[in-house]
């Protein structure tokens, strides 16, 4: 078991990618504050509604990040998250009314499951498994609309989650970010199964010898990335007022990434979601700022693989904590 997992949340020697990265959060709003205070003449970025704006923009990539960062703590990776996002938004708003949420999180559900099964039981790589399954996925829903753009629309109840603010304040969506990050932090912190997926992803056979069942923790942990990709795709249909195709395609490499930046070792067997958090509003406002910037998409693309990049290179080759 790592310090992350028994020492809580209180910052440490080991917190130094969460500390990192949130001082690159600071950075971010210091540079966009000063630019749009010399060119606009306003300082937006600071202000708590803009704030709130990126939080319930930023709620989407959170919950697949969450998912995402349960497989990743095992050694594995979902890279069937595109189109599990798309194929439970499409399924959500092609069933509608009471059932079209439980639907939307079932499909998630369902893919991952059969990715769990396909690397825990067949022993297939995670990264080929979950390609290949997003390939199948795309091609049931191309099968299912024609090829053509979906026509329906998303529930009331779907758009309210997505949208709505209480008091005309508090993004909806972000208390369902903030649901989906306790339950995460529960499971790390103060269960057997998140215990197995640290000890897993430090050595699975190490595991395996101790008693623990690696194969169903492997598969719980692939069901669970899948749900949360569910949950993010009603929620994304919801905020688009409908599903299209690909629209799970910005999502893949940014969930890795707030993981990756946050501090979870890619190899498995270290991290603490709370540097997922801070990942997650780091990778945010940085598209928001270059965005503000008006800088051209090839820059862009540069500079955010840059700083992953350098945030990797600063903490990223350290040795894994074996328990």
């Amino acid at each position: 078991m790592t310090r992350a997992a028994s020492h809580g949340y209180r910052l440490g020697p080991d917190d130094k990618p969460v500390l990192f990265a949130a001082g690159f959060v600071l950075l971010i709003l210091l540079v966009g504050t000063g630019y749009t205070l010399s060119t606009q003449g306003s300082m937006p970025l600071l202000q708590p509604q803009y704030i709130l704006q990126q939080l319930q923009v930023g709620a989407f990539l959170g919950i697949v990040a969450a998912g995402m960062m349960l497989v990743i703590l095992l050694g594995h990776i979902d890279l069937s998250v595109p189109w599990t996002l798309t194929a439970a938004a499409m399924m959500a708003t092609a069933v509608g009314g009471a059932w079209a949420i439980p639907v939307g999180i079932g499909v998630g559900l369902l893919v991952g499951m059969v990715n769990g099964l396909g690397v825990a039981y067949l022993r297939v790589p995670s990264m080929i498994f979950t390609l290949g399954m997003n390939a199948v996925m795309r091609g049931l829903m191309v099968a299912h609309t024609g090829g053509f753009a979906p026509q329906t629309a998303a529930t009331d109840l779907m758009q309210y989650l997505a949208v709505a603010r209480i008091g005309g304040v508090i993004p909806v969506a972000l208390l369902v970010w903030l649901a989906v990050s306790a339950a995460v932090v529960v499971i790390l912190t103060r269960t057997v199964l998140g215990r197995a997926i640290y000890a897993i992803g430090n050595r699975e056979r190490a595991a395996y010898l101790s008693g623990i069942d690696t194969s169903r923790v492997i598969l719980i942990a692939f069901a669970l990335s899948g749900a949360a990709a569910g949950i993010a795709g009603v929620l994304l249909a919801g905020y688009s007022t409908k599903a299209y195709q690909g629209m799970g395609d910005a999502y893949l490499l940014p969930s890795i990434a707030a993981v990756v930046v946050g501090g979870t070792n890619i190899l498995g067997g270290r991290g603490r979601y709370l540097g997922t958090l801070v990942g997650v509003i780091l990778i945010v406002l940085l598209n928001s700022v270059l965005s503000i910037m008006q800088m051209p998409e090839a820059g862009r693309q540069i500079i955010y693989g840059g700083v992953i990049i350098m945030m990797l290179l600063v903490y990223g080759r350290g040795d894994r904590i074996t328990g």
